[in-house]
């Protein structure tokens, strides 16, 4: 059983390995370097170049994606029961949401790797949108 799970570990890292350098040149691209200074200014640790990011890498986040969404009223909703199909806002076939902490930051596609699902994402919110979100 352990033999299984390592093989499918290994293509998880290899497939999350590819999407941080991915993400790492994209972040690079779009964003000014000017933007990475400011995030941190202040907070310096003598003699480490990568100190303003540091103090914020191990912040735990939560990431969510989103199917999809719909409004139904209390008495439907006690009349759930096994089986029943709950109509969603969104065509078959649509990207699902990416959010971090309840902010939108992607859009992706379902995937299945070894029996596992993820998430591809298929469009990433530029960090300057991100930002004029927040204020």
């Amino acid at each position: 059983m352990s033999d299984e799970n390592d093989g499918g570990d290994d293509d998880w890292a290899a497939a999350l390995a590819e999407q941080a350098e991915s993400e790492a040149q994209q972040v690079t691209a779009d964003l000014p370097k000017a933007e990475f200074e400011e995030l941190g200014a202040g907070v310096t640790v003598p003699g480490d170049e990568n100190a303003n990011l540091e103090v914020i890498l191990d912040i735990p986040v939560t990431i969510s994606m989103e199917v999809g969404r719909t409004k139904i009223s209390i008495r439907n909703l006690l009349q759930l029961n096994q089986g029943s199909v709950v109509e969603l806002d969104r065509l078959a076939g649509e990207p699902l949401d990416v959010t971090v902490n309840g902010t939108l930051v992607a859009h992706g596609e379902v995937v299945v790797v070894n029996e596992k699902y993820g998430i591809r994402l298929t469009d990433v919110v530029s960090a300057s949108e991100r930002v004029k979100k927040l204020g």
